[in-house]
């Protein structure tokens, strides 16, 4: 089963994972909320379409904008809609 680990805190693990351009993308109800901070940060993909960021705060540690998902993707990404994926020394292991 796919999970993100960073400073030693698992911040999801699901099987309903979904594989796009070879990141893991979780589902909303696969992360632990508590883990997550909403950032003000956004990013613009040509065919998923807008991305917004979570700071990953972790006993103190601050990972800024180490997740990132879709809230509203284009057409063409409709099935990450809301999934969360990571990068910036989070760990995904499958």
């Amino acid at each position: 089963m796919p999970k993100a680990v960073w400073n030693g805190a698992v911040l999801a693990e699901s099987n309903q994972c979904v594989v796009v351009e070879g990141n893991q993308y979780f589902p909303p109800d696969a992360i632990k909320c508590e883990y997550f901070k909403e950032s003000n940060t956004h990013t613009t993909c040509g065919w998923k379409g807008v991305a917004s960021y979570y700071d990953i705060v972790v006993e103190g540690q601050v990972n800024k904008d180490a997740a990132w998902y879709y809230p509203e993707p284009k057409s063409a990404a409709q099935n990450i809609k809301g999934y969360i994926a990571f990068w910036k020394g989070v760990k995904v292991e499958v």
